[in-house]
């Protein structure tokens, strides 16, 4: 039995036993994340922590040095190479944004990738170019459930420690901007989202990473597209000059309600501000770019490090289309390969912003999987192969019940800045692709025994 599970097992057994089978205290626990505005991101009703090992950290930190390095090795490349550009189905508008030099080292300053760990090892699976969502919900759920009764209770026996990511977030931040040319001690930061009518501004976690700004001493708001103007080199909201704008809203999302006169284009182009993530990073948001870091063709002069890590941590990947193809040192017939080989499978659409779905050769019949592979073939999608989701389970309340639940475990690294400050973790019920109530975030602590 592994570390994490014999911790899981006793801290199982520990609140089904006197005097936390009763639930009066996972009530208070959900009272105090209500009372912290943790409620508009979905939290999951999970009534313990998701445990990492140090070595399972370590070796999630390892990875994902190397592959983020390979992602801004292969972006460069794409950047200077038009056909290689072209294999990513970019809009013509995100072409012509990604040309524009962000003023910062790195293209992207932060990203997600999931990842789900197989025995320890991690395996990536996507790739998104924004913070991780999480950054600030998971260090304040940190901090309350470290505190819950029957977590104190546990860390009798095991060591737990808490992993904050909002600090290093802001210094990263900060560090591009100097890089980027900005003179100002405490700049001004705009948090620019596209907020959905029914969304309570007050808890979302945009609001609450500009609570945090300020009580940091920087003047930050979050602000909408609309409210922002442009003029005198200066990009605005009412009387609020900003040098930062922390870009919450992908490009598409932006591209389809405003044109590329936006205040917002024109102050980035002119480099009135610096942008993060910058509109470049779309580029690494399109899964078409697991292609080319799995082609080795493309990646042969990368360094050994770097393709070592491609192959053990990231699955082959290609974009859908009537072709031969390679795969390992064969070169197939990707239709026929697609239909041959389902349960090993998955389609997802290239743009993680559509509302197209992903299918899972595992879960479709063989007349399932034939019309999936037909719609794939209609729109810009990526075939890959699939690993086996990583799945544990965890206590929570249901009807105000405690039960015992199979979850799918996803866990985000926290990467930016060129290192890993800590790790969220998905949940949602396992061998359920819909929506789920019993889906959300747990923050993520690391174990050891004592």
């Amino acid at each position: 039995m592994t570390l994490v599970n014999e911790a899981a097992a006793r801290y199982h057994k520990l609140i089904e036993s006197e005097p936390y089978i009763d639930l009066a205290w996972a009530e208070e626990l959900q009272q105090r994340i209500r009372a912290q505005k943790l409620t508009a991101r979905a939290v999951s009703p999970v009534l313990r922590p998701h445990l990492l090992t140090k070595s399972e950290y370590s070796a999630i930190e390892r990875a994902t040095a190397a592959v983020y390095s390979a992602i801004h090795r292969v972006e460069q490349l794409v950047i200077a190479t038009p056909s290689l550009l072209g294999r990513l189905q970019l809009l013509p508008a995100e072409r012509m944004l990604a040309g524009i030099d962000p003023r910062y080292a790195s293209n992207n300053l932060s990203g997600l990738l999931d990842t789900s760990l197989h025995n320890g090892a991690p395996h990536f699976d996507g790739y998104r170019a924004n913070t991780p969502a999480g950054v600030i919900y998971s260090d304040r759920l940190a901090d309350l459930y470290y505190d819950a009764p029957p977590v104190k209770e546990f860390r009798k026996k095991y060591k737990l420690a808490k992993m904050s990511s909002a600090k290093p977030f802001l210094q990263s931040m900060l560090k591009a901007y100097k890089e980027s040319g900005g003179k100002e001690k405490k700049p001004a930061i705009a948090i620019v989202e596209a907020r959905a009518q029914f969304q309570n501004p007050d808890s979302s976690e945009n609001a609450l990473f500009a609570e945090y700004l300020r009580q940091a001493g920087f003047t930050a708001d979050v602000v909408s597209p609309e409210q922002l103007e442009y003029r005198n080199n200066e990009l605005r909201r009412g009387e609020t000059l900003y040098h930062i704008v922390y870009r919450c809203l992908r490009l598409q999302e932006f591209l389809v309600r405003f044109d590329l006169n936006h205040p917002l284009v024109r102050a980035y182009k002119e480099g009135a501000v610096c942008m993060i993530n910058s509109f470049r990073s779309e580029v690494a948001s399109k899964r078409g770019l697991f292609e080319l870091l799995t082609d080795d063709a493309v990646t042969k002069k990368f360094p050994a490090a770097e393709r070592k890590a491609i192959k053990e941590f990231i699955p082959w990947t290609r974009m859908v289309q009537a072709a031969k193809v390679t795969h390992g040192r064969h070169t197939v017939d990707l239709p026929e390969y697609v239909m041959k080989h389902r349960a090993k499978l998955v389609l997802r659409p290239n743009d993680e912003a559509s509302d197209q779905h992903t299918f899972r050769g595992s879960d479709l019949d063989a007349a399932g999987w034939e019309k999936a592979l037909r719609e794939a073939m209609r729109s810009p999608y990526v075939v890959q192969e699939a690993a086996a989701p990583t799945r544990m389970v965890f206590p929570l309340v249901q009807y105000g019940s405690l039960v015992m639940k199979d979850m799918q475990v996803e866990v985000h690294p926290h990467f930016f800045g060129g290192a890993l400050h800590g790790a969220s973790a998905w949940l949602k019920v396992a061998g359920n692709p819909g929506f789920s109530t019993l889906s959300g975030l747990a923050p993520t602590f690391l174990l050891e025994g004592k």
